[in-house]
């Protein structure tokens, strides 16, 4: 055992000579898979472990035995949520301010909800609580309130079927 074990880090020592690396994982990048792509550094630590002699086979077929070994390219991924959707428009603060205006002066209150910031739960019940003592009545406080603690009592839901601890 400690042959292959030696063997396989002599090999491993003269692969990153080569490719001019200072740490073994940089070997990653010129080893390729079956799968495509290159190999994890995970894979390349598993196999050195439990297959140290199919790792040394790879790394001497692509790297030690190359005239000059080259890097593979990665494996193409599943596209991620980076992309920009198109539909989504992105309005300026004075741009909604003034939209949510002319909602309000239309009395579409469907467009109001929409538009408006999305408050805490703590503070649409501090912004309720201030209104009743001012005795007035604002339909579009109560909304907002109603959804943050719809809103709340889904989070809630949420952490207790994952098993996390509730804060309630």
């Amino acid at each position: 055992m400690d042959t292959k074990k030696s063997n396989i880090e002599e090999v491993i020592t003269k692969a990153v000579k080569k490719i001019g690396g200072k740490k073994e994982n940089e070997l990653c990048k010129y080893l390729p898979m079956k799968s495509g792509g290159y190999m994890h550094h995970f894979t390349l630590r598993k196999m050195k472990i439990k297959q140290p002699q199919e790792l040394a086979t790879i790394i001497e077929k692509f790297v030690v035995n190359s005239d000059k070994p080259t890097s593979v390219a990665p494996k193409q991924r599943a596209a991620r949520g980076s992309r920009k959707r198109r539909d989504h428009l992105n309005f300026s603060r004075m741009q909604l301010e003034r939209m949510l205006s002319i909602a309000r002066l239309a009395g579409d209150k469907e467009i109001i909800t929409i538009l408006s910031p999305k408050k805490s739960l703590a503070t649409c019940k501090r912004e309720l609580i201030q209104s009743i003592r001012h005795n007035k009545i604002e339909q579009e406080l109560w909304i907002s309130y109603t959804e943050a603690v719809q809103a709340h009592q889904l989070a809630v839901s949420m952490e207790a079927t994952a098993g996390a601890p509730a804060l309630v």
